[in-house]
């Protein structure tokens, strides 16, 4: 075995590594669909191969998303929020602080059930910590009553 194959498989054994403590994290806190009973408080899973107007998979209908609320779409990992009515924004349902996948939007933020990080819906600005960096930012289109994946 040469020096450059040891070195390649390696660092695929450590991407590997990575990526299933991720999902691991990601896993953990990550199955609260039961909510807490407000009507912005939804996790959502889209049908594979879902697709609108704009060539990316479409996620949700503008109705579906709450005026001051939002949804998490956890296949996608993606929450998409309407901080005001026909303001539509979304941002990575990963959280900055550990890796978990949000667990609800309620009372105007995202949250972690994790550790307990909020997150505004409006720019997903760190609105309670743990977490110290905000959530990134998501590309989407909304085409007539379509939300999409850019």
């Amino acid at each position: 075995m040469t020096m450059g194959s040891t070195r390649r498989t390696v660092l695929a054994t450590g991407a590997a590594g990575t990526a299933a403590l991720l999902v691991g994290c990601g896993e953990y806190g990550g199955d609260s669909d039961s909510g807490s009973g407000s009507d912005s408080d939804t996790v959502e899973e889209a049908s594979p191969g879902d697709t609108g107007t704009g060539g990316g998979e479409e996620l949700a209908r503008t109705a579906d998303i709450p005026v001051g609320g939002g949804k998490i779409f956890k296949d996608q990992k993606v929450v998409v929020t309407q901080p005001e009515e026909g303001d539509f924004k979304a941002f990575s349902a990963v959280c900055t602080h550990q890796g978990c996948i949000v667990a609800s939007v309620s009372d105007k933020t995202i949250n972690c059930a994790c550790h307990g990080s909020k997150f505004e819906i409006a720019d997903g600005a760190v609105a309670n910590g743990p977490a110290t960096r905000p959530l990134p930012a998501e590309e989407i289109t909304v085409s007539g009553n379509s939300i999409q994946l850019a």
